[in-house]
């Protein structure tokens, strides 16, 4: 009887990748928490801790399956839930010497982090019920399909020649686009806002950064020398987003914000991510400058388009996603990765710039039907929408029946008649109050 012989290093590789990429989830947390009123934070906070619950128990359930099966162009079967045997292949993806175990696990992380980022587009005012069961819903229908089609070789669009490395068009273009017609489903919030604490949202900006080293160097599967150009240029064009980002705010604004400087950097991040595996490190400044710059000007575009995209979601994600996707038919090269065409301005043509272009649109088209449609669905059942009253309170108490900050309070001086009705002992005692 042969047993299988597992490649250690790689394996190693792939679980530490996906333990980075689960920073992403707090960092994605602490980021929105900062940018909110101060009586929404733990609401934003529990936002993203919940995704990472529902998001996980989604992708073992069916979301890995419809992502990685053969199935057919479109979506993925059920053939992969339920294995028990880690030497169980997935079609057409190179795990020799990996446990599938590692595989999964690094692709859920991908699976929980995009929902999560849809969360800022609808801060201060989805009833928690509501985004639970989108949760679930979007993971399935809208998040799983689009992995098929770039993500594994049997879906159209990988079929067709695009690419795309870690998930510019999977995760932050269709995250962008969700997060669009979302705002546009529960609507404008009742009340202006302003970010309470942005310390942090600071460190949620470095928890981000951090955890994308192991989101781009993973996705190359292997520790070789294509995971180590990707963590390169990961961090190159982080950099440049944040110039290209504060250098256009102090031409506009006349300061660089430390909110600017967070958000240069996510956006040049979203925008290398596509093409982190794919590129020339000079090539990664570059996409990461385009990010910056693209991103900082896109934040006007809600105004324009009459939409309360609270934290400016699509600016980041939709806009950075679509940039980098372009940008790998235009900078991709071969001398890089054997496995991609070069691009056109390295005298590869158009043929993998119209592939981009036309996969990114079709999942950026998809995102917003789907999405709306989904949301239709949840209002229906639970009602998006916060009341006046409890978008007046915040989503800590409102929906959670806690405070994130108690100034010098002394124990006992808030009781029951603080919160809503039906919170538990736990809830008052996190107030400071009295069980009693």
């Amino acid at each position: 009887m042969n047993e299988t012989v597992w490649n250690g290093a790689t394996t190693g590789w792939l679980l530490v990748a996906g333990a980075l990429t689960m920073l992403m989830v707090p960092g994605v947390a602490f980021f929105y928490g900062g940018m909110v009123r101060a009586g929404n934070v733990l609401g934003t906070i529990a936002q993203s801790l919940a995704v990472l619950a529902l998001g996980s128990v989604t992708w073992i359930v069916a979301g890995f399956s419809i992502a990685f099966s053969a199935g057919n162009p479109l979506f993925g079967d059920l053939s992969l839930t339920g294995w028990a045997d880690a030497a169980t292949r997935v079609p057409g993806i190179d795990l020799a010497g990996v446990p599938l175990p590692a595989f999964v696990f690094f692709q859920m992380m991908f699976a929980v982090v995009t929902p999560a980022l849809i969360t800022g587009a609808t801060a201060e005012r989805w009833r928690f019920s509501s985004f639970a069961a989108f949760t679930v819903l979007w993971s399935v229908l809208v998040y799983a399909p689009v992995a098929h089609w770039l993500f594994s070789p049997h879906g159209w669009a990988a079929e067709l020649g695009a690419l795309d490395y870690a998930g510019g068009a999977v995760v932050h273009a269709n995250a962008g686009a969700a997060a669009l017609a979302c705002s546009w489903v529960l609507g404008r919030r009742r009340l202006e806002t302003r970010p309470h604490n942005l310390p942090i949202m600071l460190l949620g900006g470095a928890l981000l950064w951090f955890g994308w080293f192991g989101f781009n160097g993973g996705s190359a599967l292997h520790p070789d020398s294509v995971a180590a150009t990707a963590v390169l240029n990961t961090q190159l064009a982080a950099a440049m987003g944040v110039l290209g980002w504060a250098g256009l705010e102090r031409v506009r604004v006349g300061k660089p914000t430390t909110l600017g400087i967070a958000s240069g950097a996510v956006s040049g991040l979203v925008a290398i991510t596509p093409a982190a595996g794919y590129v020339s490190p000079l090539s990664a400044l570059l996409i990461g400058l385009i990010g910056g710059l693209a991103c900082q000007l896109a934040v006007g575009l809600k105004t324009v388009l009459r939409l309360d995209d609270s934290l400016d979601v699509a600016a980041v994600h939709l806009v950075g996603g679509v940039v980098g996707a372009v940008s790998v038919g235009l900078f991709a090269s071969h001398a890089v990765n054997p496995k991609a065409a070069d691009g056109l301005f390295l005298g590869g043509g158009y043929t993998l710039l119209g592939a981009q272009s036309l996969a990114t649109l079709a999942v950026i088209g998809w995102s917003l039907l789907a999405t709306v449609v989904i949301c239709r669905f949840t209002d229906r059942l639970f009602g998006n929408r916060l009341t006046a009253r409890d978008e007046s309170i915040g989503l800590d108490l409102s929906q959670h029946g806690e405070t994130a900050y108690v100034f010098d309070r002394p124990v006992g001086r808030h009781t029951a008649a603080d919160l809503p009705r039906g919170d538990s002992d736990h809830a008052r005692t996190s107030m400071g109050g009295t069980t009693r």
